[in-house]
């Protein structure tokens, strides 16, 4: 089985200046990621999972906001690592209650090896806000259109969202140019 990691980040935006930004937009926030993630654990079973996660917080009491971060061995969650350029990511909006349910779900499908075109995916965020929390699913190749489908598909299924739920997909190139995770996605679904 792969080797997952899972690391969050307590982001404070307070931390960052608004002048910096706008000279250099987005450097600061990448700048801001590198250095505060924090890694919590390794596993590569879903037994190694459970073991860690029954000792963890649940997503409904961590602050806002906070992204958890589950990625493959040897790929580190920004839009510019090598193995996420090329690729993109599915994004779901939860209300805050049910997120931390769909969250377990998605890790234990993703650690088990459930998703269609396991080998294109890199990693999983949680990105818990104020108003509403948000589940991404990044992958390798967001020109593989077969690929992004049937993925997308397959995370309805293993979340079992209705048909009709709608998801988003933004490729990480635009997100780079827009300097945003979730604005201006690109397609529904």
């Amino acid at each position: 089985m792969m080797p997952w990691h899972l690391c969050y980040i307590p982001i404070n935006r307070t931390s960052l200046s608004f002048g910096t930004l706008v000279e250099h937009p987005g450097f600061e926030l990448k700048l801001h990621m590198k250095t505060t993630l924090k890694k919590i654990v390794d596993f590569s079973t879903v037994e190694g999972f459970w073991v860690c996660y029954c000792h963890l917080a649940r997503p409904s009491s961590l602050p806002s906001p906070t992204d958890l971060h589950l990625f493959k061995e040897g790929i580190r969650p920004l839009w510019e690592d090598s193995a996420n350029c090329n690729g993109g990511k599915w994004i779901i909006r939860f209300k805050k209650v049910v997120s931390g349910r769909f969250w377990e779900d998605l890790v234990l499908a993703l650690v088990g090896d459930q998703l269609d075109y396991g080998d294109n995916i890199c990693g999983a965020v949680l990105s818990i806000r104020f108003n509403e929390d948000i589940l991404s699913v990044w992958n390798r190749n967001a020109s593989d259109h077969q690929a992004v489908m049937a993925l997308r598909d397959s995370i309805k299924r293993h979340l079992k969202l209705p048909h009709s739920y709608v998801m988003e997909y933004k490729p990480h190139d635009a997100s780079l140019r827009d300097n945003s995770s979730y604005r201006n996605t690109w397609l529904r679904g």
